[in-house]
This record gives C-alpha cells, sequence and structure tokens, in this order.
C-alpha cells in the first residue's frame, strides 16, 4: 500500500515523498543537524533507521515521508509506526534547523496522524492514539505537540550514578547469572515479556524486534546478564545493557546504560534486580565507565523509582510522552 497524501507544506520549498533505503544518509546527516542545534542527549545510529525499512508492520512507502529541497538534500523526515493489531502508534520527526518556523513540523506532524488515522481505520481498531515522546529540555518540540492538541500522559527520567563505589548487593543462594548470547537468547525474551507486562506502554517483543535490540552495535552482551533459578532452570530476570560512544559529548563522561531490566512477577520481592544492577556496575566499572545510567518510568508499578534511588541514582534528564486520540 502507498501513501500518496503527503504533507503540504505551507512554503511549498520542498518535494515529498516516501522514504526508502537509499534516504538512510541523507536522513542521519539531517539527524546531526539537528542534534548540533538541539543538543539531545542521545541520537539515532544508522543501525536505529534501519529498523524503519525491516518492518513488515510499518511498510515504509505507506507511513513514511521525506521533504527534499531544490539540491536533494534531505530537510525533513516524519515517520509513523505501530506494532500489529496495536491501538497506539508512535512517531518520529525531525525539521532540518535552517527550515525551522515555516510551519513545516505542524503540517508533518498531521500527516502523520491522517496517515495513521487511515491504518486505524483498515485495521479495524476504535480508540487509537498517536504517541511522541519529548526531551523536557527541547522547547520547540514539546510547543508542537502543545499547538496540536497532544496532551503529556507520562513521565521517564534518566538516572545516574558514580561507579567509584558499587553496592553489596549478591545474588541470593540458587540462583546464578548466565552471560547475554546474543544469538541465544530467547528464553531472555520470553522473560522480559512477562516481566513487562504489567507495565505501562510496554507490547510484547517478537523475535525480529528482540533481534534488532540484542544484535544493535551499542548493546554490549559483555555488560549484560540474565539470572537462572537453578532448581527450575527458569530464567527469571535479566539485565540488557549498552555503550554509546556519543553520549560524553553530551554528559561530559562515559556512561554503561541498562536499557532493560527487569523481574518475572513469581521471583520479585527476592533482591534479583539489585543483584542485576550492582553485577552490571561491576561490569561497566571494568569497562572503564565511570557512571552507570538507566531511565525509568516515574509511575512504575513495581516501585523501580525507588529501589533506583536506593541504589545511588539520581535524575539527569526528564522525557515526556504526549497522546493525541485519533477518533
Amino acid at each position: 500500500m502507498t501513501n500518496p497524501d503527503l504533507p503540504a507544506d505551507p512554503g511549498a520549498a520542498l518535494q515529498w515523498r516516501a522514504m526508502t533505503e537509499a534516504d538512510t544518509d541523507g536522513w542521519h546527516q539531517l539527524i546531526h543537524r539537528m542534534a548540533a542545534v538541539d543538543k539531545p542527549v542521545w541520537t539515532e545510529t544508522k543501525a536505529d533507521l534501519a529498523e524503519a525499512f525491516d518492518d513488515p508492520a510499518n511498510d515504509p512507502a505507506e507511513c513514511t515521508a521525506i521533504g527534499l529541497d531544490a539540491d536533494g538534500t534531505v530537510r525533513a523526515v516524519g515517520r509513523v509506526y505501530a506494532n500489529a493489531g496495536s491501538p497506539v502508534a508512535h512517531t518520529w520527526g525531525g525539521v532540518d534547523p535552517d527550515c525551522r518556523r515555516r510551519g513545516i513540523g505542524r503540517a508533518l506532524y498531521a500527516w502523520q496522524a491522517e496517515c495513521q488515522k487511515r491504518r486505524f481505520g483498515a485495521a479495524g481498531i476504535t480508540g487509537g492514539v498517536l504517541r511522541s515522546s519529548t526531551e523536557e529540555q527541547d522547547p520547540a518540540h514539546n510547543a508542537l505537540m502543545a499547538a496540536v492538541g497532544a496532551k503529556v500522559v507520562r513521565y521517564f527520567t534518566e538516572m545516574t550514578r558514580p561507579l567509584q563505589e558499587i553496592p553489596d548487593a549478591p545474588l541470593p543462594h540458587g540462583f546464578a547469572f548466565v552471560d547475554l548470547d546474543p544469538g541465544d537468547s530467547d528464553a531472555v525474551r520470553l522473560a522480559h515479556n512477562e516481566a513487562f507486562a504489567d507495565h505501562w506502554g510496554s507490547e510484547p517483543r517478537d523475535e525480529r524486534r528482540w533481534k534488532t535490540l540484542v544484535q544493535h552495535p551499542e548493546t554490549k552482551p559483555e555488560w549484560s546478564m540474565s539470572v537462572v533459578e537453578a532448581a527450575s532452570g527458569e530464567t527469571v530476570a535479566y539485565q540488557v545493557a549498552s555503550f554509546d560512544p556519543e553520549y560524553k559529548n553530551q554528559s561530559g563522561y562515559d556512561e554503561g546504560f541498562t536499557n532493560l531490566l527487569g523481574v518475572r512477577r513469581q521471583w520479585r520481592g527476592r533482591g534479583l534486580a539489585q543483584s542485576l544492577l550492582a553485577e552490571a556496575m561491576r561490569r561497566f566499572k571494568a569497562g572503564g565507565m565511570a557512571h552507570a545510567g538507566l531511565g525509568v518510568d516515574t509511575e512504575n508499578p513495581s516501585g523501580a523509582l525507588a529501589l533506583y534511588t536506593r541504589m545511588g541514582y539520581v535524575p539527569t534528564k526528564r522525557y515526556l510522552d504526549y497522546e493525541l486520540p485519533l477518533t
């Protein structure tokens, strides 16, 4: 399916079409020009962008738009995507700093909303929403969300702690750490899906999405591990870590980052999360990191924010999740 209704550029300065894989370099260059002005704590790699062209549920011919100037330079990009059958769709969008304040961002978001509204309709999904995440420190993005009528529905916080001293939190008797094997980690994937089934905004990860995560260039298998119960052989908890070599440019220090941390409900309350975090810290420090970082939903029902605070993490950045109902 193709999507002919591309953004209505108010300045008629850009030529719009759907993206192809050949646009990856231009898209990545746009992200770096945006980052030079917006100074986000994290920017997408080419590996992240490649996922847009390897997603059976989201055909780029239908749900992407790219705006090019007369010289063929990528000046704006938009993408909308959702898991099959899900009532929640997500946006990615950006406009070159040299082309801002012309209404392009608002036109691009309007296209995303209309595109996804049609997709929900075709799938027979009612009550769908368009979800967008922003950094709190990005005034332009937050102003756009307010202008289009999207509302903040959740807050997420990134936290960090120095690694001079590491908490003593050994695994309880009867449990053991197992290093992550990216080629054989389906038990960890299933444990994650179960552990996050009661978390806001989380949807199960299929084998394709899990492979994208564990084989991502920034994922560090040597810093990642699961917890296995000896008596049952069950994978009951896990921690998946990464390292972003560009992070130091914004923060001033290197950081090992916990991307995912979870404990299956039946095994909660035994200190496994603390043990995983302490083990991750040891591995981060041995790998030359000065800090350990992670992100948390501030309303996480499992008490994660309180746990991380007790483990010495302090807030650094906050993200806002917005939603726009697509009725």
